[in-house]
């Protein structure tokens, strides 16, 4: 099994619908956009810049 250590310091993309749920994460930008498209009114972080809400 192959070690972790090369996505250390890698940013994460985290797709989170209107109710605060993150449906997606990814290391790429264009990719977390473009699966946001699917879900209507939700946004693209970075991961642990922004902690999302569960409602």
């Amino acid at each position: 099994m192959g070690c972790a250590c090369k996505n250390k310091g890698r940013k994460q993309y985290q797709v989170i619908a209107p109710s605060g749920r993150v449906v997606f994460t990814s290391s790429s930008e264009p990719t977390a956009k473009a699966v946001s498209k699917r879900y209507p009114d939700s946004k693209v972080v970075e991961a642990g810049k922004e902690t999302p809400v569960v409602k």
